[in-house]
This record gives C-alpha cells, structure tokens and sequence, in this order.
C-alpha cells in the first residue's frame, strides 16, 4: 500500500511538471545523453553560421533536432527550428543566415534531440561566435561589403566603453537620411534599411555616417546584383583547331563593380580541367577526334551564381576564316583568289564572292589545299569594282567577310558610227561618217590620241586617220557599195572596231512623211513596221539646231526584233517640229524605212494668217480669203485647219463661227448677213491646243439695189398721186393755204415764238380741268360806241380782261390791233352798231363763254357756260359764234 501510494505521488510530479521538462517521468528511469556541437564556422559576407554535430544513433526512430539561436551575453533566444537529420550520417551541419551582421553581438548555438519523437535530451552548452568589442574606437558593419540590390539590410554601430551612440545616417547619392535607432544589446545600435538601390555615380558606393557622445565617423558599402541568367550561348570554330563559345547575359557588369565575378567552362563528356574565360567568351582547344561536345558555363560572384548548358556538333560549327590573295583584272572579268585558313580540306568549302556593284558569284572551293580561285565574269571594262569573300562548310553558318579589295578592269573604248549621204552627181556621192565614243563603266579620263578610218569596195582599200577635236569626217565615193571602219587609237592599242555599209545608189526608195502626236508629258514615242530584212536592227536619225543654226545630227539604234524607241522630253524643246527619219540595218546596208515628224509639245500661239484685201462682199454675204504657209516647219505645231468668227462692230456680239477643217483651204463664204450693218470678221490658224493669233477686218454690207430703188420711186409715186388727185382742188386749195399762212400787215410775228407760245398754251389748256366759274363778277356797260373809238375796255380796277363780243359789236373791217393776237384768222366786216358789251370777269379761271343776240332786245344777254361745252347750247339759236382775244398783259 505504501508503495503504492510512492508511484502516485511520483506520477502527479510528472504532471505537473510535464510542460518544462517533458519526460522527466523517463529521466529518472533513462536520462539521454545532450548532443555534443563539433564546429561553428561564421561566414561574415553572408552573414551566416554554420553548426556541425555528431548523431547518436542510439535512437531507432529518427533523429530530430531542435536548435536555438541567440544573441548578447545574456543569449536572448531569436531563432528556434526543428532540424529533421537523415540517419545514415555520423555528422550533420546546418546553416542559419542572420539579418544583423555577426561582427555587432554575439551569436550562440546549442541544440538538443528528440528521442523516440517524444523524449528530449538536456541542451548542449553554447556555442558562441563572438561580436566585435572596440577599445577606443566606433565600429560600424557591414564595412566594405557588395550588398544585393532590392534586398533589406541591417547596419549597427558598436562604440567603445564609455560612448553611446546618438544617430545613425544612410547615405546614397546625394541624398541623406536619418534612420531610427534599433538597440541591440547594451550598447550596440541599428537601422533597418529597405530596398537597397544602386547609386548613380561612377563608384557604387552607399555611405553609413554615425555620431557618438564623443566623435563622428563613416564606413562605406557597395551595391550590386548577382550573375544573371547566360543567354544564346553558342560554340563554333574557324579552323577546327580552336573553339570559341559566346554568350550574353541581359544585363551588362557596371565597369567600376567591386563584386567580382568569375567565368568558368566545363567540358562535361571529358576529363578536361575547367576553364577559365572571358566575361562574355571562352576560347579552348578542340579535342582531337571528338565530334560532340557538351560544356557547362559557371558565372560566380559575391552574391551568387548561374549556369548554362550547351551541345554540338564542332563539323557543323565551322566558320572559315578567309584571306584574299590575289586580284587579276581584265577587260570583263576578274580573277580573284583567297586562302582559307586551318585544314578544311576534308570539308565541303562553299565560298561566295562579291564585285560591288552588281555582281554576285558562288562557287564551290574542292581544290585539296587551302587555296582557292575563280573568274568573275560579265563585268564592266574599265570600273572600279570592291572584291569581299566568304566561305562556308555546310551553306548555313557562314564565315565573316574578308576585308574589301579594289581593282579596275582593264580599258575598253567604243564608237557609235553613223553616216549622212549626199548625192553630188550620177556617179559620185558624199558621205559624211559621225561617231561618238563610249567608254563603259568610265572610272578615269580616257586619252584617245586619234581615229583611223578605213574603207573597201571590191578589193579596193584606202585609210585615212583624223585628229582627236573632230568625230566627223567627210569620203567621197562612187555610186558602188561600200564598207566603212573606224577605230579609236588609245594607249593600250586600238578601240572595238566600228563597221557601216554605204548601200547601192540606186536602192533609193521615196518615202511619204508622217505627222506624230503630241504625248502629253513630252518626248516622243516612236514606232515603226517590223522588217524581215533587218537583220541588224533599226536606226533613228533626227536634227536638232545649234547656236549656229546648224543641223546638230542625233542617232539611236535599236536591236533587231525592237520597232519601238522612247525619247524623254529633256532632249527636246516645246514648239520645234522635229523630223525622225528611220532606217532599217541590212546587210546591204542602211535603207530608209520611215519619215516621221511632231513636236515634243506643241504651242497654241501661232502666227496670224494675212488677209486679201478688199473683202469680196453682197448685200448678205462676205467671202474672206487668206494666205497662210501652214507646212512651215517654223510653226510651233501643226495646222489642222482655220477658225472664222464673226461679230458685231458694236456692241461686239459672236454671230457666227465657221471651222475650216482643211488646212489648205484658204478661202470662205459668210452668207446670211444683215444687209446695212457692220462686222468685224476674224481668221486665226487651228492646231491642237486651240486656235492661234487671229487676223481682223471690218466689212460694211451694202444695201440691195432693188431695195434702194424702191425705196428712191416709192416717195415719188405717192406724191404724183396726191398732186394728180388734188389737181381739180387747185384753186380751193391755193386760197386755204392763203389763209393758213397769212397775217395782217405790219403785225411783227416772231414764227419761233409763236410756235413755242402755242405749244405752252395747248399743255396749259389740256392739263387743266374744266370747273365752275367761281368769284365771277359781271358788269354790264350800256354805252352807244361810235366807230371811232377804241375796242378795247379796260378793267376799272385794271387788272387784264377778256374781251368778248359779237359779230355784230365791231364796226366793219376792224383791224386788229398790233398789241393783240388774233385766235381766228379771217375779217370781220358789216357789222352793225353795238349797242351793249358785257365784260365779265374771273381772277380764277375764265371758260369758254356762249353769248346769245336778240335782235329784237337790242340788248347783248350773257350765258355763264357750264364744265363743259354742250352741243345743244349753240345749236338753239341760228348763229353761234366764239370771239376772243388776249391782252399783251399776258405775255
């Protein structure tokens, strides 16, 4: 019972107890032993340690360790982990990398195993790697260390005893900034930067400033990146004795970088030793026999490294290496011969060969040793040409281009020969020989020192040479036919021999000539008939003028089969007619095949035609007629015929327009025109481009004689007819003109002003309306007038009255007076005694008034007349007569 109660008590212990010091139920029954650590190796660079220790391996299940990390001497746990070790070792390390450098505290280690997965052994002791402890003066790490670029860091500042640190400034560039303090241990302080960039300036430098209680101080870093990834790598060789790799990377290596890398290449199927290599290339020697090769590359530097793998065939590799030996120019060809270099002759070698300009040749290079040749064939004589080779063994990687090598084909001077022909009699003619010379691909002044002519005619031989300033010469032959043969003479020998055949004179042949459209762009489009007969081609002969006038003779040739020749309008000037003559090459000679004649661009403002004067014309028509040289070859284009218009003189009105379509009709009839009337009739030349200067004249068109004749006797005939019917009238007639013109005697009348006068009272009377008498007052005089007295009564207030009165007032035969004008032409005469006047009178208006006479009253009643005059009032009586007269008061 009392041990029972032993075991309890002991097993509640356990429980309570079991959080701290897990299986201590065990201990007392089987303690195991503590790990025991062999190495810690502190690596400052990267900031790590490395902890090595035997295993027990006592424990059949597995071994997992548990490690511990901390810092200061009062071993401030930071970092714990589960290490699981694999059981088939005797000594494991483990590597933990720290984000404050080693070199500000000390960092510890010790470990401890898990037994059976659930019992743990007691710790190991610690392990220390110790911090730095300045005596007298700041410490401050990292110090000149390369810094990963993008990566966070932690920079502390350790100060001697006695010293405590204020502030902490990172630097980069020009900028600073002051970071917030991070204690670490007693003394020791920090600042977290994050982000790490690379500076701008030349040395990559970041700068760490500090400040103590006592001094200031600094310490600089370095910026950089780790190898980058190797690109395109490729290996090739030249000369199947050495082989080049190359690479690139995507990012270039600062000049000035303190991270110092490495290059090393592995051939991976042979026992060779690395490598080392450039930055970005590795040269090494082939391997005697082997084909296939697989090679790693290794980038190293400060902060990590890369690697890429590549393989290949060195027979598909080859990128020869050329040389050029030698250049031998002729006159169209060119021999070039190069080396290749190493042993390929066991290769298939494709080379290529340029001549700039504008040739191109490939050949293949078998000859058994490194050399090799060809001829370039085709080529300009005396150019310039820029030879390059390259060669290759399998015709998809090729070598790189040798260098340029000029040379220039050898001279070559030739004449283009032409001829005119003159007949001067039967049996002689004049033949004038034209060249011109051409030096293709000229690189240089050619010197021709002088022409030799030759000629034959059955056997017959002659020469004749011309000096250098003349390309023409003039022979005169015979009626036969002839061979003609000119050459330059140059330095190096003489030039391509130029040969023409003179034919026959009697093989003339009469052609008809043609006119030639204008193109509307200029220059000349020419085309003829296709010949059988000609073997040799065509030629196209044609004039232009020169300064002097003279014919400038141009020639064209064209091949046999081509009938078509374009001429561009720079050679040609606007408004001259040129006349091309074709001629057809056989091999008896030159024969004229075709005539053609136009302009490059014709003119409109030709010359006005010149008119025959006088004009032909009728009473209704007009023939114009003109002279006019329409072949002229001075005409800047052709006439195609005239254009007649007419008009009026005035106001200048387009009647008519007639085109005359033959230009060799110099000669039209206008018909239906306005007899009496002028117009002005113009003539102008017609070409193409419209109609040129005209030539006017102005034409009257007469009057028909029947017309005029009629209208001479017709006036005459009705004027005998008048006289011959009034003729019986004479006397009556006679006696009213009597009247009509006849005035009193001694009355002064002014025939202008009695017109105007009559004209004035007639608008006045006709103008005026006829109203009542209004403000009319009548007096009535009875008084016995004696014929001596005076007939004339005045107003009492007086004022200008109208006198009216009756036949029968006046006394017989009155005159009247020279101050009055009389209305009524005739004589009053026997008239009896008046007895009353009546006098009536109007300031307003006075109308016309009707008096009535009673014998039997012997007195004179006064009627005032109404608006208008009523038939009836005069018709009542047996006598209605109107009397009156007007004061000279009232002119």
């Amino acid at each position: 019972m009392i041990h029972f109660r032993i075991f309890l008590f002991f097993l509640a212990c356990c429980l309570i107890f079991s959080e701290k010091r897990r299986g201590c139920c065990l201990v007392t029954v089987s303690q195991p032993p503590s790990p025991n650590i062999t190495h810690l190796l502190a690596v400052s660079d990267k900031q790590s340690l490395t902890v090595s220790w035997r295993l027990d391996h006592s424990d059949s299940v597995g071994h997992i360790h548990e490690v511990q990390i901390s810092r200061t001497e009062n071993h401030i746990i930071i970092y714990t982990e589960n290490v699981s070790v694999p059981a088939d070792v005797d000594e494991y390390s483990w590597t933990w990398t720290s984000d404050l450098p080693l070199e500000c505290v000390d960092h510890s280690v010790r470990i401890r195993q898990y037994y059976n997965q659930s019992v743990l052994s007691p710790w190991s002791s610690w392990t220390t790697n110790p911090g730095v402890k300045p005596q007298n003066q700041t410490k401050a790490f990292p110090f000149k260390r390369v810094l990963r670029e993008g990566a966070s860091a932690m920079f502390c500042c350790i100060p001697p005893p006695g010293e405590n640190i204020i502030n902490m400034t990172f630097a980069k560039d020009q900028d600073k900034k002051i970071y917030p303090l991070i204690s670490i241990g007693p003394r020791v302080k920090a600042i977290a930067v994050n982000n790490l960039t690379i500076p701008t300036t030349v040395i990559k430098i970041l700068a760490l400033y500090y400040d103590t209680t006592r001094r200031t101080g600094y310490v600089e870093n370095y910026v950089s990146y780790p190898p980058q990834k190797l690109r395109n790598i490729t290996c090739a060789t030249s000369d199947m004795i050495t082989i080049t790799c190359t690479w690139d990377t995507s990012r270039k290596k600062y000049e000035r970088d303190r991270n110092k890398q490495t290059q090393t290449l592995h051939i991976e199927n042979t026992e060779r030793a690395p490598i080392s290599c450039q930055e970005l290339s590795c040269t090494f020697p082939a391997i005697p026999h082997l084909e296939e090769y697989s090679v790693r590359v290794v980038v190293k530097n400060q902060l990590g490294e890369e690697t890429e793998s590549h393989s290949f065939n060195i027979s598909d590799r080859v990128f020869p290496v050329v040389h050029l030996d030698r250049l031998s120019p002729e006159v169209t060809d060119i021999t070039v011969a190069w080396i290749v270099q190493g042993n390929l002759t066991h290769l298939n070698l494709q080379c290529q060969v340029t001549m700039e300009p504008h040739s191109f040749t490939e050949v293949k290079c078998n000859s058994g040793n490194s050399r090799c040749e060809v001829k370039v064939e085709h080529l300009l004589p005396n150019t310039r040409y820029s030879t390059r080779v390259r060669c290759s063994t399998n015709g998809r990687f090729w070598g790189e281009w040798t260098k340029s090598k000029s040379c220039t084909t050898s001279l070559l001077v030739t004449l283009n020969l032409w001829r005119t022909i003159k007949q001067v009699s039967d049996l002689q003619r004049q033949i004038t020989l034209f060249w011109t010379q051409h030096v293709p691909g000229l690189a240089s002044v050619v010197e021709i020192q002088k022409y030799t002519v030759q000629w034959s005619q059955e056997g017959h031989n002659g020469t004749q040479r011309q000096d250098i300033g003349q390309k023409w010469m003039d022979l005169y032959i015979g009626p036969e036919q002839y061979n003609v043969t000119v050459q330059a003479v140059v330095p190096s020998g003489l030039s391509v021999p130029a040969q023409i055949t003179i034919p026959k004179m009697d093989d003339r042949v009469k052609v008809e000539e043609k006119q030639l459209s204008s193109s509307t762009v200029g220059g000349f489009n020419l085309s003829w008939a296709q010949r059988v007969a000609a073997t040799c081609g065509y030629t196209v002969e044609w004039c232009t003028e020169g300064s002097a006038g003279l014919c400038d003779l141009q020639w064209k040739k064209t091949p046999e089969g081509d009938n078509t020749l374009i001429l561009p309008d720079s050679s040609f000037k606007a408004g001259q007619r040129y006349t091309f003559k074709i001629y057809e090459c056989t091999k008896v000679g030159h024969k004229l095949l075709d005539i053609q004649s136009g302009y490059s661009q014709e003119l409109q403002s030709v010359q006005p035609p010149g008119l025959v004067e006088p004009v032909q014309r009728t009473s209704s028509s007009v023939t114009l007629e003109w002279r006019y040289s329409e072949a002229d070859p001075a005409h800047p284009a052709f006439i195609i015929g005239y254009l007649v218009k007419v008009q009026d003189a005035l106001p200048g009105h387009l009647r008519k327009m007639l085109r005359v379509p033959d230009p060799q009709t110099k000669s039209v009839t206008i018909e239906d025109l306005q007899e009496n009337h002028e117009y002005v009739i113009s003539v102008s030349a017609l070409t193409r481009k419209g109609p040129g200067q005209s030539a006017n004249v102005t034409v009257w068109i007469k009057i028909s004689s029947s017309a005029q004749l009629a209208k001479i006797l017709t006036p005459i005939f009705l004027l005998l007819g008048c006289i011959s019917l009034l003729w019986p009238q004479r006397k009556m007639l006679k006696n009213g003109v009597k009247n009509i013109f006849f005035y009193p005697a001694g009355m002064n009348i002014k025939i202008s002003e009695l017109d105007s006068f009559l004209n004035e009272t007639c608008e006045t009377v006709l103008s005026d309306n006829i109203e009542d008498c209004i403000s009319c007052n009548i007096e009535i005089i009875s008084a016995d007038l004696s014929m001596s007295d005076t007939a004339a009564v005045t107003h009492p207030e007086g004022t200008n009255a109208l006198l009216l009165s009756h036949p029968r007032l006046l006394p017989p035969c009155l005159s009247f007076q020279a101050g009055y004008c009389p209305q009524s032409g005739p004589l009053l005469c026997d008239t009896p005694a008046v007895e009353q006047i009546t006098v009536i009178e109007n300031k307003s208006y006075i109308p016309s008034m009707v008096y009535k006479y009673d014998s039997e009253l012997q007195e004179i009643t006064l009627s005032e007349t109404k608006s208008s005059f009523e038939p009836s009032d005069c018709l009542e009586e047996s006598c209605c007569v109107d009397y009156g007269y007007i004061s000279n008061d009232t002119f």
